[in-house]
């Protein structure tokens, strides 16, 4: 199959679905004609099959994807499946965000990768002289960095309070690494090797008071769904930018919108794992707890994390396996 060829031939179609889509989403509170109705009963049934040929030779094409979010958007509004608020919520977080997720997995991988270079970076930077700590890391935060003062019990901290402020902080970075994407980007790879450098800096801090142990283990327990989740972000980011210099067969203005609709729909997927992230940070981080059982916390996170990518990707591919017109 010519990919070229297949998406010049139906993008008429594909487009005509679209037109009625949000015809429909339009006229949700009043009645449709019937002859629209058989018409997109039609289309529906075309565009499936289309998205079966492509899922057959073409499953990790770009169109694929566009296609198969076209018909499961069509097939919501053609059984009713919109109706339930929190069914869609439970379809999105069980389903589609996983699905998402490993589509644009080399861009989360790559601004898992921009934060590591950072990362390595800083370390090494302050690791040669300490003083290089005062070049990397902000005076607000380097002029009050005691390594001796980590594990001191800090039960004193406003919980409640402390959970919320690094939460909506964490969003933040989060928001930010997204939308520089709008920089094509540039912001987003200056954003993530930033960040890097500062995690970089404070660890060659404690590993020369020999304090690692403990530093690892107030950043961990919160840190890998948080930095998971900025990752995700900054990987939907980078994919606006990407898709901006290499549109595919498509405009370059569709495909940059396109791709900033679905880099939303990533960043929506992130806002739990930053509640949870937040709450951990906020009650067993500054917690008196063994330092060994803050790792324990951080390695449940890491797998339940796991466990959810697994779970998705089995789903997608039981979903895939079915015709779309059984789904």
């Amino acid at each position: 199959m010519e990919p070229s060829r297949f998406i010049k031939q139906n993008k008429p179609l594909w487009t005509e679905l679209e037109e009625l889509l949000r015809a429909i989403g339009k006229r949700r509170k009043t009645a449709l004609r019937a002859d629209k109705i058989d018409r997109f009963t039609e289309l529906y049934k075309a565009v499936s099959a289309h998205l079966a040929a492509m899922q057959t030779y073409r499953p990790q094409d770009e169109t694929t994807l566009y296609l198969n979010q076209l018909v499961a958007r069509a097939h919501n509004v053609l059984y009713n499946a919109n109706n339930s608020s929190l069914a869609q919520l439970r379809d999105f977080f069980a389903a589609y965000f996983p699905k998402l997720l490993q589509a644009r997995l080399p861009f989360v991988g790559f601004a898992a990768l921009l934060f590591v270079l950072g990362g390595l970076l800083g370390f090494f930077s302050v690791w040669r002289d300490p003083l290089n700590l005062h070049l990397v890391v902000p005076e607000s935060i380097a002029g009050h960095i005691d390594p001796t003062m980590t594990d001191q019990p800090r039960d004193n901290l406003q919980s409640p309070l402390m959970s919320t402020t690094i939460m909506l902080n964490n969003i933040r970075v989060a928001i930010m690494a997204f939308l520089s994407g709008i920089t094509l980007g540039v912001g987003t790879i200056y954003l993530l090797i930033y960040n890097g450098l500062l995690i970089g800096a404070l660890a060659a801090v404690f590993m020369h008071a020999d304090r690692s142990y403990v530093f690892w283990a107030y950043i961990l327990p919160h840190g890998i769904i948080e930095l998971t989740a900025i990752f995700i972000a900054g990987g939907a980011g980078l994919y606006m930018g990407y898709r901006f210099f290499v549109p595919g067969p498509y405009s370059r203005k569709r495909m940059f919108l396109e791709s900033a609709r679905e880099s939303v729909q990533l960043l929506i997927g992130t806002v739990p794992l930053f509640i949870v992230a937040g709450l951990i940070e906020g009650y067993i981080t500054p917690a008196t707890l063994p330092l060994a059982a803050k790792y324990a916390v951080a390695g449940i996170t890491l797998l339940l994390l796991a466990a959810y990518y697994a779970f998705g990707t089995i789903r997608k591919k039981r979903r895939d396996t079915q015709s779309p017109a059984a789904r």
